[in-house]
């Protein structure tokens, strides 16, 4: 967790209490909602401590976007119990009376907004480990809401409450309440004009459907933002002949070049054969930015600013990358995305990885196409006239024993201090060990006498063979990684891979697949359509059951593809791809925008059963009842997203596509389904009639038949 995290949930609730205020105005209204917030708040780190959850930038998302959810059902129930005090009931009736009419409606909220989480909790992949804890904190908090808001509430609204006169109200109260009273006038006029051309409104309602899918079709995806985190991994990689000096002088001149960069505070730098570097012509840099305030730059264009520098440092490169806090991988790689090819034949593996590599290397969408394949070492090989070495009675023992004493480091004495010992290693002087040549300045002592050298019987063969043949499972693989390019998102960068793949023509023996976080990025994409449709399905079964009817969770659920156009809409005019946290933002609009409608419907069918209404009068007389409600929780939702989708600091890219994609759904939601869900609802009601009539007419010639014969 960091302190942008924490920063962005203080401000998310001081936006929602000023919400309240805003349409409240009273003191004692709005201090009750208020109080929902820490209570709920507090109640869902209980459960977390239960459950073992720590406050991590999920965690703390859930909790965030929870502020919104958790002051929805207080503000529905205050909103209701003052609207019979400002009728004249004393407080304690009117809590009681008001209570009563909206706990269906808040319960209705509230199961149906923890039904739309219930397939993240039965994600698969490493997706659905990540956001299980997400969804669990959120249910968690929305739950102890819905509980506080049925018994806390109340009673606060009973002890605090009171109808004020006219006169002993304020300036700002009477010209808000004209405010309001003149935007509810205004919405019953427009209102009215719409239930005028009802076609044309389903026309619209069905545009906004077909909108949703085809935006969802074209918009670019990805799995998850690249974050800021102040990090940058560097892996340097020199030609595979390369000597270790050589090697620690060519990774200085990178650290040199990087250290002059404004937006670097410091970097380190390792060399050597370990258990990242698996060969000595390979290195790592971590490099360490400034604060984002002091650089004013983010990490990604550090990487591009230094890239041509670096590239002029000779015999060497270097593939950088931004750390990341949340990843997928399982494996070290120089850029940022794999793809791995596996044969069981080295040699047919080493002929075409090397060619599908060139071929990745000329795709648009692809940066920095490099490859673990290090098939291009130099080695040595002595080889031994060994007729002539017999002749001169000379060992293979003896050859051995000079090589390990010039250049094996043997240790042939200890010399002891009062305070320490030192091994001596015997080896010859460093120059006499630069180049092959070399070797032929060696003595080796002959059983006969003498001392003869390399040259009178060995021969020195340069030869290339593998530094390293990577394995997966049991067969050799080649992983191949990449960056993408600007402006380029994850969905390309696969569509390209694979593009490539089906022109190159590979052999069928020579497996492919991503890997990390491209192979996550696929099992998602396959994913996301079905937990979308999950989470609708969840919802239409649990709004069928509260409501028993067919009819009317469907124009509930009518609400939805609006908010679908506005996120996406935004996400793309933002310049942002579809990711996994914009697919959570989708399915949590899937709750909030619902809520409109449940509270709409619920008041519809409350005074069609009770009170006589047609079904017009019914669900005008709801709308205008509920469009302050629905003005508010919709505001405290949408002005929640507000910290997520402006935050900044470290690692605020995760969670900008969440409030991105909530602001855009709520605003274009709220403006359009306010007029089309009283039309939808109409609109069924006519098909559920003229259903009716038709089977009781089929009924009746049954009848009638059965009663001719």
């Amino acid at each position: 967790m960091d302190e942008s995290s924490a920063g962005g949930h203080r401000k998310h609730t001081a936006l929602v209490v000023m919400v309240i205020f805003l349409f409240l105005r009273t003191l004692s209204a709005t201090v009750i909602p208020s109080i929902a917030v820490p209570v709920s708040i507090v109640g869902t780190f209980g459960v977390m401590y239960l459950l073992g959850y720590s406050l991590n930038n999920l965690s703390l998302m859930a909790l965030t976007i929870s502020t919104g959810f958790v002051v929805d059902d207080a503000i529905v129930m205050v909103e209701n119990i003052m609207r019979y005090i400002e009728e004249g009931d004393p407080p304690v009736e009117a809590a009681l009376k008001g209570s009563q009419q909206i706990g269906f409606t808040i319960l209705s909220l509230t199961v149906s907004l923890i039904a739309v989480l219930i397939p993240l909790l039965f994600m698969g992949d490493i997706v659905g480990r990540l956001f299980r804890e997400f969804a669990v904190t959120l249910s968690v908090t929305i739950l102890v809401s819905a509980v506080v808001s049925l018994t806390l509430t109340p009673m606060m609204c009973a002890k605090l409450l009171s109808h004020r006169p006219e006169a002993e109200r304020g300036r700002f109260y009477a010209a808000s309440e004209r405010a309001f009273t003149s935007l509810i006038d205004f919405y019953g006029r427009t209102l009215n004009w719409v239930f005028g051309h009802q076609t044309a409104t389903l026309w619209v309602a069905a545009a906004t459907l077909v909108g949703t899918v085809l935006l969802y079709i074209f918009i670019p995806k990805g799995f998850f933002p690249v974050q800021d985190t102040g990090v940058i991994l560097g892996v340097s990689e020199a030609p595979q002949s390369v000597s270790f000096a050589a090697m620690a002088e060519r990774q200085q001149a990178l650290a040199r070049v990087i250290l002059q960069d404004p937006a670097v505070a410091s970097l380190s730098s390792f060399i050597g054969i370990d258990g990242s570097n698996m060969t000595l012509n390979s290195g790592r840099i971590q490099i360490n930015l400034k604060p984002i305030e002091e650089r004013h730059i983010s990490a990604t264009d550090v990487i591009r600013r230094l890239q041509p520098r670096l590239s002029a440092v000779e015999g060497i490169t270097l593939f950088m990358q931004p750390v990341q806090d949340i990843t997928v991988e399982d494996r070290v790689s120089r850029t940022q995305f794999q793809y791995s090819l596996e044969d069981a034949d080295a040699a047919e593996l080493s002929l075409w990885a090397p060619r599908f590599i060139q071929k990745l290397q000329s795709s648009p969408e692809l940066r920095d196409v490099a490859s673990d394949q290090q098939d291009r070492g130099l080695q040595i090989r002595l080889v031994i006239d060994r007729a002539t070495a017999s002749r001169l009675g000379i060992t293979p023992q003896a050859l051995d024993n000079i090589l390990y004493d010039a250049f094996g480091q043997r240790q042939v004495s200890t010399i002891f201090t009062q305070l320490n010992q030192y091994h001596v290693v015997l080896e010859t002087e460093p120059g006499f060990h630069k180049t092959p040549a070399d070797l032929t300045n060696l003595y080796v002592q002959s059983t006969t006498g003498g001392a003869v050298p390399l040259s009178e019987f060995t021969q020195v063969q340069s030869v290339q063979v593998p530094l390293t043949v990577n394995h997966q499972g049991q067969f050799p693989v080649v992983t191949v990684s990449f960056n993408l390019a600007p402006g380029a998102s994850l969905g390309d960068g696969v569509a390209a891979v694979d593009r490539a793949q089906q022109e190159l023509g590979l052999p069928p023996s020579i497996r492919t697949s991503f890997k990390g976080t491209a192979h996550a990025f696929e099992a998602s994409l396959v994913n996301e359509p079905f937990l979308i449709l999950a989470a609708l399905i969840t919802v239409y079964i649990v709004l069928g059951v509260l409501y028993e009817s067919y009819i009317h969770p469907v124009t509930i659920l009518s609400t939805l593809p609006s908010a679908g156009v506005g996120a996406l809409v935004a996400l793309i005019l933002c310049g942002m791809d579809f990711n996994v946290i914009a697919l959570i933002g989708i399915i949590l609009l899937i709750g909030i925008v619902k809520k409109n409608g449940i509270m709409m419907i619920d008041f519809a069918l409350n005074a069609e059963r009770h009170e006589g209404k047609s079904p017009r009068d019914a669900i005008f007389q709801a709308c205008l009842l509920r469009f302050r409600p629905i003005l508010m929780t919709t505001m405290a939702a949408l002005l929640g997203g507000v910290p997520l989708a402006l935050g900044t600091g470290m690692g605020a890219e995760l969670r900008r596509p969440l409030g991105i994609s909530m602001i855009g759904g709520l605003i274009f939601s709220q403006l359009l389904t306010l007029y089309t869900t009283p039309v939808i609802y109409l609109a069924f009601d006519r098909m559920a009639k003229r259903l009716a009539r038709n089977r009781a007419h089929d009924r009746e010639r049954q009848l009638q038949l059965e009663l001719g014969q």
